[in-house]
């Protein structure tokens, strides 16, 4: 499981300046996008972000909620594409690159997906997104003893992370502390909402526990 991402609606209070028409119709557009990625209606949401886009060509927001959607279409270069115009946009734009490390991630450029992380980590030291996204990274290179701590920095940050409990599993598992995997599998279906997730996770237990 890549990552946990939050998505977030800018709402605006009534004494906002008034925005411009294109500006307030691209936004519309983007908030639309935002809700149909959340609905995994991949295709609606990058039309409604490509409107956005052209309302709108300096729309970081829009650029970075694009890439979601590109990228859980298993469209990574667009993806990684995008992220990097919202992050030439807004340098400091925390969600872009923790989004884009998932992508080098996904694409094996472990490297690049530690640095991208690391620059949110550095940029929001609060960020259990990153902290799990750089986690998953160091797993992938074999590195497990960063990558758990990256996971504890991520629980510690928000103990209801439940990705970061899975992952920490998988770690705990491969390094064979079987009591602490089935400890996280079971914190990881405590929270998790998913039943093919939560069917994945009680499959790691009975596998650890006929070990013994």
């Amino acid at each position: 499981m890549a990552s946990c991402l939050i998505v977030g609606m800018l709402l605006l209070s009534a004494c906002a300046p008034e925005l411009a028409g294109d500006e307030r119709e691209a936004r519309e557009h983007c908030e639309r996008g935002i809700a149909l990625v959340e609905g995994e209606d991949y295709e609606g949401a990058i039309s409604e972000l490509n409107k956005a886009i052209e309302l709108d060509p300096n729309y970081a927001e829009a650029y970075r909620h694009r890439a979601k959607a590109y990228s859980r279409k298993g469209e990574d270069d667009k993806a990684l594409a995008d992220y990097s115009r919202a992050i030439e946009l807004n340098p400091e734009y925390v969600e872009a690159y923790y989004g884009r490390g998932a992508v080098y991630n996904i694409k094996g450029e472990y490297d690049r997906g530690i640095s991208d992380c690391s620059k949110a980590i550095e940029l929001d030291p609060g960020c259990k997104e990153a902290y799990n996204n750089r986690g998953n990274a160091y797993y992938y290179k074999g590195e497990l003893d960063k990558a758990i701590a990256d996971y504890d920095k991520a629980i510690e940050l928000d103990p209801s992370c439940k990705e970061a409990y899975y992952n920490r599993g998988i770690a705990y598992r491969l390094q064979g502390k079987k009591a602490e995997a089935i400890a996280d599998f079971e914190g990881f279906i405590a929270l998790a909402d998913n039943p093919q997730a939560i069917e994945m996770a009680k499959q790691q237990i009975a596998e650890l526990k006929g070990q013994d």
